[in-house]
């Protein structure tokens, strides 16, 4: 059996999942054969597994990480918020149910089976397993039934060492106040701390660095600086998405627009694009309008698709929307997105919701019915337009069809899959992942006369040979790893 040590955090966005993913790679890099694990994870950005089933993003990007494929283990147990108090719960990458965040507490304790099922395999198949919390384990009130922080350390007999974001202020108490809110039992699992996304010169942190490991009597592991190519690497959390195109300034390339939806879901597939330096990229939030100077719009993928394009209307979107291809512009529909586009949105069995049937965008002629058998898996297509293979993946609930579907966005085997107006200039698919396939990028950017100037796989892989390189120079990452158990 190998070892294992959990990183937990002080709070949500403390920088856990780039955190792990350097770890893996730098323990690839030593030639350790190590694997991420995240008991519960809370994402809509979701990765399909060679198998056909769903983990976290983030997980997917750890395995790249470790050198290994995403397999489900990695992330028993995936909540899919649907709503403000809802989420659809994935166990071993299936969909399971449904629940009410009143009602998930209740549950928890259920799926802790699955959870050391998984993380047992993990451990008997590597030296060295490398385990993520959820949020913070100072939430001590979640505690009785805990299965993502020190509920499942202490099951799972596993150390842990406790992570803090510097950026937001406050570490030190960050971590002191999670030490004195924690139960004796819980501290004792505790091997020590770091501090995490420090900008500026570390002498200065010096005294405050000292002060915690005097006030906790613990360990400290490292002070990690900002790491400055975070952006290139897939996030996990909608709130946490940081475009930085090379084209950020104003007038520059090809100005792309994705609608920031309330439910967004593999937001990644955006990712790719970003790093062009011939594109400027444009999350577009609530209470804006749409740039006038917009070339495509892109409305991504949605865990909640009629919920989303309720709030789309809200937020004047549509009207924006048919202005812009009144002006000629572009309009590309992923997976949720594509749905929006059509003229109707069936759910009769409340899938997604409230059960009912809402009226699309009306943008291409095509309806969607949603049914509760979920497509998950990975494919190999075939791009209608300019014959090009490209591999992506799909994870949906609901099929479209009608006249727009005559003229198919790619072929899949024996189906086709999407549909594009009769002028081009309004596209959707169920694909996902399109744009980390260089040779369809570059095709898609020709279109509108720009260049495409990235390998994307190179550039993340280097990404996280850079980000092992940073953590190793700033952490004992030696010392982390000999205090896995």
């Amino acid at each position: 059996m190998g070892r294992a040590i959990m990183l937990q955090g002080t709070g949500s966005d403390v920088g856990k999942s780039l955190l792990v993913a350097g770890l893996c790679r730098a323990a690839r890099n030593l030639g350790v054969s190590v694997a991420p694990f995240k008991p519960q994870n809370m994402s809509n950005n979701a990765a399909a597994t060679p198998e056909g089933r769903e983990i976290g993003r983030a997980q997917a990007l750890q395995a790249q990480a470790a050198g290994i494929p995403a397999y489900v283990d990695m992330n028993p147990v995936l909540l899919k918020p649907e709503s403000e108090t809802g989420a659809q719960i994935i166990v071993q990458g299936k969909p399971h149910s449904f629940c009410d965040a009143a009602d998930y507490g209740a549950r928890k304790q259920a799926l802790l089976g699955s959870v050391m099922e998984s993380f047992q395999r993990l451990k008997a198949q590597h030296d060295l397993v490398l385990v993520e919390g959820a949020g913070s384990p100072a939430e001590v009130n979640l505690r009785a039934r805990d299965i993502a922080n020190m509920g499942f350390a202490v099951a799972a007999d596993v150390p842990v060492i406790l992570c803090g974001d510097i950026d937001r202020g406050g570490v030190i108490a960050q971590i002191v106040g999670t030490q004195n809110v924690l139960s004796a039992e819980d501290n004792v699992r505790i091997r020590g701390f770091a501090i995490n996304k420090f900008r500026g010169d570390l002498s200065l942190f010096a005294d405050g660095y000292d002060l915690i490991a005097q006030r906790t009597g613990w360990r400290g592991f490292g002070v990690v600086p900002w790491f400055e190519d975070a952006w290139k690497l897939p996030a996990e959390d909608a709130h946490a998405i940081n475009f930085a195109p090379p084209a950020a300034e104003c007038g520059k390339g090809l100005h792309i627009v994705c609608l920031h939806l309330p439910r967004i879901a593999n937001f990644d597939d955006l990712d790719p694009l970003a790093q062009e330096g011939d594109v400027r990229l444009t999350l577009l939030d609530a209470g804006n309008a749409l740039p006038g100077d917009t070339d495509v719009v892109i409305i991504p993928g949605s865990k909640s698709t009629r919920g989303d394009l309720a709030f789309l209307r809200a937020q004047g979107w549509d009207v924006d929307i048919a202005a812009h291809l009144r002006r000629g512009g572009h309009v590309l529909g992923l997976c949720g997105g594509y749905q929006m586009l059509g003229n109707r949105i069936d759910d009769p069995e409340g899938v997604e919701g409230p059960a009912g049937s809402d009226p699309g965008l009306g943008l291409l002629d095509v309806t969607t019915r949603m049914h509760k058998g979920k497509r998950v898996e990975p494919v190999n297509a075939l791009h209608t337009a300019s014959a090009l293979r490209l591999e992506g993946y799909e994870i949906h609930v609901g099929k479209s069809t009608g006249p727009d579907c005559a003229r198919p966005f790619a072929r899949i085997a024996d189906r086709q899959d999407g549909a594009v107006r009769a002028d081009g200039r309004v596209v959707g698919t169920y694909l996902h992942g399109l744009f980390a396939n260089d040779a369809f990028r570059t095709h898609w950017l020709a279109q509108f006369g720009r260049s495409s100037t990235t390998i994307y796989a190179d550039s993340v892989d280097r990404t996280l040979d850079d980000l092992a390189t940073h953590l190793t120079r700033h952490m004992d990452v030696t010392g982390l790893f000999a205090a896995a158990e």
